[in-house]
């Protein structure tokens, strides 16, 4: 029987979840153009991942923090371009 720890889950996970959002940096980078991602989408997700933070941080979980607040930081790069590049 294979016994894991349950934090692999975690890591996993959070590994995952936040390399998902680097093609979409890369791409928005890239093109300079963000005119498919959906603004209210993209602040609605990055104040669901402030709140996981939080969650993170009270209970101490070290996988939560750290996979939050680098999405976070993707997506906040994603936000800022969006802005940024619809400017032009």
């Amino acid at each position: 029987m294979f016994f894991f720890n349950i934090e692999f889950f975690g890591y996993f996970a959070a590994f995952l979840t936040t390399a998902a959002f680097l093609p979409q940096l890369i791409k928005t980078i890239k093109t300079k153009k963000a005119d498919d991602v959906s603004l209210i989408t993209l602040i609605m997700f990055l104040c669901g991942l402030l709140s996981w933070i939080i969650y993170g941080y009270q209970i101490s979980s070290i996988p939560i923090v750290t996979a939050n607040l680098i999405t976070f930081l993707l997506n906040l790069l994603i936000l800022i371009s969006k802005l940024s590049f619809s400017k032009k």
